[in-house]
């Protein structure tokens, strides 16, 4: 691994690691380390170096949201009246917790909002007493995702 000003480069050890913990991070260090061919130290080792270069952070499960009943995802472009008021109103929407993701975005909306709610009927009463309420959203647009198709990280 060779840091190069902002960026990392990563060799193909590192790679067939992250690539075999991406696929399954509950997959057990020493049969990645016979699978590559060094030992189960080398790679606790290098993970801790992909962890401490800002590589890697953390590892997670992912919940099944239908399962759980929310079956209706969508995607909301918020306006905003200022565009300094963009602080206080991600500070809002982090009190929201059906807020999956809040991005900062170029083009008409300021920000880009991903929503996780039971049912179209959750998702206007989201919309109309939680998102347009916060103060300085001019209005919002809303899409409804249908079915979502392609989930992916990078690949190495």
């Amino acid at each position: 691994m060779r840091l190069n000003s902002q960026t990392v480069e990563i060799d193909g050890i590192d790679k067939e690691i992250l690539r075999n913990l991406m696929e399954d991070a509950r997959k057990p260090i020493l049969q990645i380390a016979n699978k590559i061919g060094i030992s189960g130290a080398a790679i606790h080792q290098r993970l801790r170096k992909l962890e401490q270069s800002g590589v890697i952070s953390g590892s997670k499960f992912t919940v099944n949201n239908k399962i759980l009943g929310y079956s209706t995802m969508a995607f909301v472009g918020v306006y905003l009246d200022k565009a300094a008021r963009n602080l206080e109103a991600v500070k809002d929407l982090r009190k929201i917790p059906e807020v999956l993701e809040c991005h900062y975005t170029t083009g008409n909306w300021s920000i880009l909002i991903k929503i996780i709610c039971r049912d179209n009927e959750h998702l206007m009463n989201l919309l109309n007493t939680k998102i347009q309420t916060i103060e300085g959203v001019s209005r919002t647009e809303t899409f409804i995702s249908l079915d979502q198709q392609i989930e992916r990280q990078i690949q190495l």
